[in-house]
């Protein structure tokens, strides 16, 4: 029988990052992805503060430099009919800058590291249903090539993810509203940094990557951006909704040069999750989903991965009972997510224009404070436990 202290189901940033910080602390800890090694998947790609800084104590944000991830030193807010804002990104310890990494180098950088950590990574396995016991707890996953045994199952799979469908998680909170998205990656563009641009309700940002490339993307209500795709080319369509949201830009993206498809997210209301029970916990997008408007599902995903593995840890070690520590987690997550969440539900209206979004955007700015706090608080790295000898 193949047995774990804890079994983690999805390998992309939420899940690779639990995994690793449980396997550095002494865990036995297996990672389960459907997906090959290292593929690219729709994302936000921006880093803010609190996700830069999970890096940097991590001891992986050199990597992320070595990548050739160019650093972000400031943002460009523009506003129909007003002067751009610009805000320069200030140093402080941890962060020398922002970044905005490809998803197929950030996961694998993940990956990686949660291996050399000595996780056990299998990719291209598809988990299709838990194990239980009988009173009802989780104690593991069955996959196509066998079932994989565990003290705790994570469900790091996403906003569709067949962990917290199988434990029927409930639905803490739901949001009202979505954003629907299209974006691509551009080069000679030359950004300064990270722009955003707001019109009448669309919106519209410039995130420079790695290669040489920017991501440019344009985000709007479903009904919107239906409406405007309608009968009309992939190009054309993101020019129309680019122009209406950064007129002031438009020239540059006639001058740039698309490398690859266009890459889309039809839009779906943010929502929280109860994210634990016995034997089992969901983590990332699986437990907590905001609207991709506010740019910070990978930060999201980074601080909830070390708030639950720390949880796990605890319940494991027995320093404290394993609901309390679980439901701990749980709560430090609301506590953090729930003002960002509001507000990223708010932009998500698309009822704005380029003055009325201000507010908006300034309690997005203000509700991050909270989590550099603490995390800057937390120590550099997590504490080592290691399973009782088997008798």
């Amino acid at each position: 029988m193949t047995s774990y202290d804890v079994v983690v189901v999805g390998a992309r940033v939420a899940g690779a990052s639990t995994a690793l910080l449980l396997a550095r602390a002494g865990a036995r800890v297996a990672v389960v992805d459907r997906s090959r090694y290292a593929s690219d998947t729709v994302s936000t790609h921006g880093l803010m503060r609190a996700g830069v800084l999970q890096l940097s104590r991590w001891g992986l944000l050199d990597r992320v430099v070595a990548a050739g991830t160019p650093p972000v030193r400031r943002t460009t807010f523009h506003y129909r009919d007003d002067e751009p804002v610009q805000i320069s990104i200030l140093p402080s310890p941890g962060v020398d800058a922002l970044y905005a990494p490809r998803r197929h180098l950030l996961d694998r950088l993940l990956v990686d590291a949660a291996e050399e950590a000595g996780a056990e990574i299998l990719h291209g396995t598809r988990v299709t249903g838990l194990l239980r016991d009988d009173t009802g707890r989780v104690t593991g996953v069955r996959t196509g090539t066998g079932d994989l045994h565990a003290r705790f199952v994570v469900g790091a799979d996403g906003v569709k993810s067949l962990v917290a469908r199988e434990v029927a998680a409930p639905t803490l909170r739901t949001g009202t509203w979505a954003s629907a998205v299209r974006y691509a990656y551009f080069g000679g563009l030359e950004p300064t940094g990270y722009e955003w641009s707001y019109g009448d309700g669309i919106a519209a940002g410039i995130i420079p990557t790695n290669d040489g490339l920017s991501c440019l993307f344009v985000a709007t209500s479903p009904t919107r951006m239906r409406t405007l795709r309608l009968g009309r080319p992939d190009d054309g369509a993101f020019a129309t909704l680019f122009r209406l949201a950064a007129p002031e830009q438009a020239g540059r993206l006639a001058a740039a040069t698309r490398a690859g498809r266009f890459h889309g997210w039809a839009g779906m209301p943010g929502f929280a999750r109860r994210s634990w029970g016995p034997g089992w916990s969901l983590v990332g997008d699986a437990g907590h989903f905001k609207d991709p408007i506010s740019t910070h599902g990978i930060t999201d995903a980074l601080r909830d991965a070390e708030l639950l593995a720390s949880a796990l840890l605890e319940a494991m070690s027995g320093a404290r009972p394993e609901a309390t520590a679980l439901a701990g987690y749980q709560r430090h997550r609301e506590a953090l997510s729930a003002q960002l969440f509001a507000a990223s539900d708010e932009i998500a209206a698309y009822d704005w224009d380029g003055s009325s979004v201000q507010p908006l955007l300034r309690r997005v700015s203000a509700s991050m404070t909270d989590e550099v706090e603490l995390l800057e608080s937390l120590p550099a790295a997590a504490p080592s436990w290691h399973r009782a000898p088997s008798r």
